[in-house]
């Protein structure tokens, strides 16, 4: 079994989104309505993002992020850009509609019952294929015009789930069936996708690839699980899709040698730190964490709803983990002294679950925040001097426990 990849993952991370500046916001959303040139959006990213990276180096943080400011939404439009997917606009074509979304779903349950109907949908209409450039292009540019080269391998670029538009979907309602006859085929179009996704950062110098997916953590909850079983449509049990998704994932993860790529598993995190689910890792965590080929998992760990850390004696010695203990959703700061014990607290299962020691066990072991600070543009229910209090508490329980270690 081969060593687990560290720097990165490093003691202390976030992962990836940080609160925009109102001035960020404000422009994007004029310029979606028409009311502003999308020329006028450059240089305010650009101050921007330079003024974030900044704020997560002075905290001491060294896997730094865009903040995902060039985006409006976490999942950025890695699928927007791919031939083959569009946007359908609800109740006008024939298959396109409410009845579409699996309504069981956490988030898609919350929004429905919140009679939150999205006007369109991003769903396969065709062969799906990479467009050939990234999507993630203007994040590098102005990335690599923050960090000095010497460092690029440890920028964070933060990817959407390849389950993302197929997840929400109910079963045979994420592509046509003139496209693709299941899910096989259709997994096989997206893997090639992420594949050439990855090759391209690679060759851009990225090293450091997170994975947002919060539909895995999704099969951790009992309400959506019964919603699962009640659906006569589909064609695979909860748990046939899950090992589904690991097969999917795993093809999709194929990358270049010395590429550290990591997965954050979250419950929800829409704006005003609303979250959408409930229920503990121990029904995945040994598919979870044995069979999934990533290097590092980001796990939401701040309140009861992720459960305790016993699933986490299935962790593989060669893989890692990042404990979020402290929550991105509310100002309140944590007692350092108390997320340092839970932090050795989760370290003597994966001792026990390895047969090692504490001390062994916490060298593959880091810090964050539960989830980012705003994985939509207007950000969780906290101020952005909250957020850099967030980030240096952060930084000051992984310097207790590693002591110079970055």
């Amino acid at each position: 079994m081969s060593a687990a990849k560290r720097s990165p993952p490093f003691r202390a991370e976030h992962v990836g989104s940080l609160l925009r500046p109102d001035e960020l916001v404000q422009k994007r959303y004029a310029v979606a309505a028409g009311k502003a040139d999308a020329d006028e959006l450059k240089p305010i990213e650009d101050k921007s993002v330079t003024e974030v990276v900044k704020l997560q180096r002075d905290c001491g943080f060294h896997a730094v992020s865009s903040g995902e400011y060039t985006r409006h939404m976490f999942w950025g439009t890695f699928f927007e850009e791919l031939h083959g997917m569009e946007d359908r606009q609800l109740g006008v074509l024939k298959g396109y509609d409410a009845s579409m979304f699996r309504d069981y779903a956490p988030d898609v349950k919350s929004f429905l019952e919140a009679k939150e109907i999205p006007n369109a949908v991003t769903v396969c209409v065709a062969k799906i294929q990479h467009p050939g450039h990234s999507s993630n292009a203007r994040e590098l540019e102005v990335m690599k015009a923050n960090v000095p080269e010497a460092e690029w391998k440890n920028i964070k670029i933060t990817v959407i789930s390849p389950s993302w538009y197929h997840f929400r979907y109910r079963a045979g309602r994420a592509y046509p069936k003139e496209v693709y006859a299941n899910d096989e085929e259709y997994f096989a179009d997206v893997a090639k996708a992420y594949q050439t996704e990855l090759k391209l950062l690679h060759e851009a110098g990225i090293r450091n690839i997170q994975i947002d997916d919060p539909n895995l953590a999704y099969f951790c909850s009992e309400a959506m699980l019964t919603g699962w079983a009640a659906d006569k449509g589909n064609v695979k049990t909860a748990d046939e899709m899950f090992d589904a998704y690991v097969k999917f994932y795993n093809a999709c993860f194929e990358r270049p040698a010395g590429m550290h790529l990591g997965i954050h598993l979250c419950r929800g995190n829409y704006m005003g730190s609303r979250h959408f689910s409930e229920g503990a890792y121990d029904n995945i965590a040994s598919k979870l964490f044995k069979d999934l080929n990533v290097d590092t998992y980001y796990l939401e760990y701040d309140t009861a709803r992720a459960g305790g850390f016993e699933p986490l004696k299935h962790l593989p010695k060669n893989k890692n983990v990042i404990l979020g203990v402290v929550t991105s959703k509310f100002p309140e700061l944590e007692d350092k002294e108390k997320m340092v014990q839970r932090v050795y607290q989760a370290a003597d299962f994966i001792a026990e679950g390895n047969g090692q020691s504490r001390e062994e066990a916490l060298q593959r072991v880091g810090v964050s925040p539960q989830c980012g600070f705003a994985s939509h543009a207007e950000g969780n229910s906290l101020e952005y001097e909250d957020m850099r209090k967030k980030l240096q508490l952060v930084r000051g329980i992984a310097d207790q426990i590693w002591p110079s270690q970055p």
